[in-house]
């Protein structure tokens, strides 16, 4: 496959996970490109045991944690928080109460431990399969489903109070 194709196929998907995860559309940018720099170089390095998606999804988490641990060794993210991902032609009102609600999701996401919460975002963010998730931790689709599950449920119980963050 050639490299073009490559990037034509994944560039959305990796761009909006790392745009979620890290909550800044230029640190996406810079990070997309970063990861597919890394994929080109490497490309040869690829045996195929597994999905390619699965493969450049690794390549772009490891991208965005080396990232963090450069910039600010830190696991708090910038309340700064998510472009609007509202409908632009909704009214303003929508796009408040709709932005709220995505920055309380988010805080609560980062409270919940691993692997939950990369499962939910990879799910969520990422539009990974079960069946990815499961082979980027070398386990079943049936466990990433079930893991998904738990963590919308741990979010879904802290957002209406019923555990302690």
């Amino acid at each position: 496959m050639e490299f073009e194709q490559i990037y034509n196929d994944y560039f959305k998907s990796v761009y909006r996970y790392i745009w979620k995860l890290s909550g800044d559309e230029h640190i996406a940018e810079e990070m997309t490109s970063e990861m597919f720099y890394k994929v080109m170089k490497s490309i040869g390095e690829f045996r195929g045991d597994c999905d390619m998606r699965v493969w450049i999804c690794q390549i772009a988490k490891n991208t965005y944690y080396s990232y963090l641990k450069k910039a600010a060794k830190t696991a708090s993210v910038d309340e700064t928080e998510l472009q609007s991902i509202a409908d632009p032609n909704a009214c303003m009102e929508e796009q408040i109460i709709i932005q709220d609600e995505t920055q309380k999701i988010r805080k609560v996401l980062h409270t919940i431990s691993d692997p939950y919460k990369e499962v939910f975002m990879w799910r969520v963010f990422g539009e990974l399969s079960f069946k990815e998730i499961g082979a980027l931790y070398g386990k079943t689709d049936n466990w990433a489903c079930v893991t998904y599950h738990r963590a919308r449920k741990m979010i879904q119980d802290r957002l209406e109070g019923r555990i302690e963050k």
